[in-house]
């Protein structure tokens, strides 16, 4: 079977799939495919190809990074894209039947992707957001690399080394607080930002550390339903029952470092939050297991954060007016 036979019928919208590698981009456009370099010369000669045809919407993949330069690229020339789950994308093909997995194949299963389930375009991430993402990335590698060193120095029995470990660790916490003081200042830039991290740190067991996180990690809170913010965060339980069979449901999926952030906010926040902590105690009562209790302390605790910030944005656009009233200068 010709893969090129397996896409829909074309529709108004001439989907592109484009297989992301770190060095190659293997577009699949009108029936063709074609090679290009993941670089920005060559996005701005895509852009261009592109431009000409009628209804354009390129899909790639999610792949880490790699895929950001050739993202950020259509945006600017105005041609929507979707970046897709890659698990959602290797099901649609295995429905399909198709087994094997390349490049050229990818490119082509990528476009019957689009075709078949249409999906949204994604938004172009704006500079705030950008910066906040890298600087918060680049904090949390800091605090784990730091960690690992922690452990590592309890090991050491040499005077030198001894030393230069700890030469190691301050250089450690300086890069920390130098991170921390550009967050500090990418706060001051950005009302909306300063004013979303405040609300969430005001929650018992939530600290600025864990806000950012959370804002950087999933910018759409405070825009969705609980059961939505549940299930991009991975903590909505899968259900597994067939006839008589109950099995036990178990969460996973959505976006790890979200539930890493709010890990460490519900181990808090179930000793010291006035409502989640007995909540948590209520759990482990009726014979719950800690993991089990923790994790829907995890849940609750994000629900409630998206709540306080659909009720922030109501008042957002106000406060702002008047803060920039009080303080012209500053803007």
């Amino acid at each position: 079977m010709k893969l090129e036979n397996s896409i829909p019928a074309l529709s108004a919208v001439s989907y592109i799939g484009v297989d992301v590698a770190k060095a190659t981009l293997q577009v699949f456009s009108r029936g063709q495919q074609r090679e290009i370099a993941n670089t920005s010369g060559d996005y701005a000669k895509l852009c261009k190809d592109l431009k000409s045809i009628a209804g354009a919407h390129v899909v790639c993949e999610a792949t880490g990074g790699y895929e950001r330069g050739m993202v950020r690229a259509l945006h600017k020339a105005e041609i929507r894209v979707s970046v897709v789950n890659p698990a959602r994308v290797r099901a649609s093909a295995q429905a399909d039947g198709q087994m094997a997995k390349t490049d050229r194949i990818d490119a082509v299963m990528i476009t019957a992707f689009g075709r078949r389930y249409n999906p949204e375009p994604t938004p172009e991430v704006s500079k705030v957001q950008a910066q906040l993402c890298a600087l918060t990335q680049w904090l949390k590698q800091l605090i784990d690399a730091r960690a690992v060193a922690k452990t590592q120095g309890e090991h050491h029995e040499d005077a030198f080394v001894k030393k230069q470990h700890q030469v190691l660790l301050n250089h450690y916490q300086s890069q920390i607080e130098k991170v921390e003081a550009k967050l500090d200042a990418l706060m001051e830039t950005d009302q909306e930002l300063r004013q979303r991290a405040q609300c969430l740190e005001s929650i018992e067991g939530v600290g600025m550390r864990t806000a950012l996180l959370m804002l950087s990690n999933m910018p759409e809170l405070g825009q969705m339903s609980r059961g939505q913010a549940a299930a991009l965060a991975g903590l909505a339980p899968w259900t597994r029952e067939s006839g008589t069979m109950k099995g036990m449901r178990f969460i996973g999926g959505g976006r790890p470092q979200v539930r890493l952030a709010l890990y460490m906010a519900a181990l808090t926040a179930s000793r010291c939050n006035p409502i989640l902590s007995p909540f948590y105690q209520k759990l482990i009562q009726k014979g719950k297991l800690p993991k089990v209790a923790l994790t829907a302390v995890m849940r609750k605790l994000l629900i409630h954060m998206n709540q306080k910030l659909k009720v922030l944005a109501a008042k957002l656009p106000t406060e702002i007016a008047q803060e920039k009233e009080k303080n012209p200068c500053k803007n």
